[in-house]
């Protein structure tokens, strides 16, 4: 029976977020929340209290409320459905202005699940907090590229020490791993090839790796010495 376990090797959020974080107060006024987006080239901030718990996140869009209202976007009394915009375009506060609750990611969440979890969320940036809310980073979508950024024949070593081994019987050389730009080519003859789908499956979880190109084969057919006798698994009673 093959053991088709492999340490597992992926990169988690606290491997790529950014430790050093800006964060807002509650009390943080609206001028000043815009200066610290334009000094920090950022779209979003979390805002903290006072044990340094994400209560919220204030985001561009958030404060682009107010210019709604300036140019008459916003009208309460045609739209009841858009009142809390109303409101936020009213706020003058990062508690005023943040959205609540705050979407966040643990340190050792994946990149998949920090990707999914900013796709459903519709968010660049998340905060990344330790079970009691604390903020300990931001993990942005450039962060989680920073995978695809490894060299080849890092990614090709972990193949082979982290599928390759684990996966097939034979030689640790018996099946071929050459990558190349992140695409990875796997060559050479195996036993078992309903093992195939599987190698490809987990090759695909290496950090980095950007397409899987499987050329595995099974083992080379036994020649026929004697074609003229009938191929039999055995011998039958007379």
């Amino acid at each position: 029976m093959h053991d088709t376990r492999y340490r597992d090797t992926r990169y988690i959020v606290s491997d790529v977020m950014t430790h050093t974080v800006v964060a807002l107060r509650p009390g943080a006024a609206f001028k000043d929340i815009v200066k610290t987006m334009r000094q920090w080239d950022i779209s979003a901030l979390p805002v903290v209290d006072d044990d340094q718990r994400v209560v919220g996140v204030v985001s561009e869009a958030d404060l682009l409320r107010k210019e709604e209202v300036s140019d008459g976007g916003l009208d309460a009394y045609v739209d009841p459905l858009r009142r809390p915009d109303l409101a936020k375009a009213a706020a003058v506060t990062a508690g005023e202005l943040m959205t609540t609750p705050p979407v966040t990611v643990p340190p050792d969440a994946t990149l998949a699940r920090a990707a999914r979890t900013m796709a459903r969320g519709g968010v660049k940036r998340l905060p990344v907090v330790d079970g009691d809310g604390v903020l300990k980073g931001i993990v942005s979508r450039s962060d989680l590229l920073k995978v695809f950024l490894r060299e080849d024949r890092g990614i090709a070593e972990e193949i082979r020490r982290e599928v390759v081994a684990h996966l097939f019987d034979g030689p640790y050389d018996a099946v071929e791993v050459e990558v190349r730009d992140g695409v990875v080519t796997l060559t050479g003859r195996i036993r078992d090839t309903a093992l195939v789908p599987v190698a490809v499956r987990l090759v695909r979880t290496v950090e980095g790796v950007v397409d899987v190109d499987c050329a595995l084969a099974g083992p080379r057919r036994q020649p026929n010495l004697d074609p003229d006798l009938p191929q039999t698994e055995g011998a039958r009673p007379a």
